[in-house]
């Protein structure tokens, strides 16, 4: 690594700061508040968000967000981790170059610090989360796969590992078109609202429940916890899809 980098952590005092923490969201978006609102409540739960920069660069080049595992937000149990919802690093410019492995080493230290039994992570083959490589490369290990998903552990401590938990009940018994959503993930915020009119169009009237809390997430319908798309018994989607890929999956699946 040639060049100087910082970290900086987000608090609900400088969040402001530090725009790209809110998923690239648009700062004069009703979605941005909405996530900057659910990051102030998730604060008190201790969720911690840190920022990668290079010196002389405005745009941070890196970010982990890592919660107690009590208060995660995916199908998990990870009681006494840290659990890490999300690592970015700019995949371009300063790819290779350590800055993952520099925002790893923050979680870790801060594991031993409080004497958690480790650092616990869901990585995906997947869209919109890591895959488990850079995981790997730095010390973690597989305990749990489901699906596409794969669940890792660095241990710090003895202790029972993490694992995934069963829904709070089977995909099977859900009839009709039923949407789950949590404000963790402005993108899906904004899929709901842009999706009413093709709902309209459709005669569509789903169920939709949203996840106002990590219990909620940890029993989710998905594994990722924070979205899911079912029709009869059907799992359609496990993550945020645009408008015109449901349009697709309605010709497909349901009209």
């Amino acid at each position: 690594m040639d060049f100087q980098t910082r970290i900086e952590q987000v608090t609900p005092e400088n969040i402001a700061e530090h725009p790209q923490v809110i998923c690239f969201i648009n700062s004069k978006s009703e979605f941005y508040r909405s996530k900057v609102d659910w990051l102030l409540e998730q604060f008190k739960n201790g969720l911690t968000i840190q920022m990668l920069y290079v010196e002389g660069v405005k745009r941070a080049v890196g970010f982990i967000e890592y919660v107690p595992g009590e208060y995660c937000w995916r199908r998990v149990d990870a009681a006494g981790y840290l659990f890490i919802h999300c690592l970015w690093t700019n995949g371009k410019k300063y790819q290779h170059q350590g800055l993952g492995h520099a925002l790893l080493k923050e979680v870790e230290q801060k594991a031993e610090g409080e004497g958690k039994l480790g650092i616990a992570v869901m990585t995906s083959d997947k869209a919109f989360m890591a895959d488990r490589n850079i995981f790997e490369r730095n010390g973690y290990d597989v305990v749990a796969e489901l699906g596409s998903e794969q669940l890792l552990v660095k241990k710090t401590a003895l202790g029972p590992p993490p694992k995934f938990n069963e829904p709070v009940q089977p995909i099977e018994s859900y009839k009709g078109l039923t949407m789950f959503y949590s404000k963790q993930c402005p993108w899906v915020s904004r899929f709901l609202e842009e999706v009413k009119p093709v709902l309209k169009e459709n005669n569509l009237t789903p169920e939709i429940i949203e996840l106002k809390k990590p219990a909620d997430a940890q029993r989710a319908p998905s594994a990722y916890g924070v979205f899911a798309l079912i029709y009869n018994g059907k799992m359609l989607a496990d993550r945020y899809i645009s408008t015109t890929r449901f349009k697709n999956i309605l010709k497909k699946e349901i009209l």
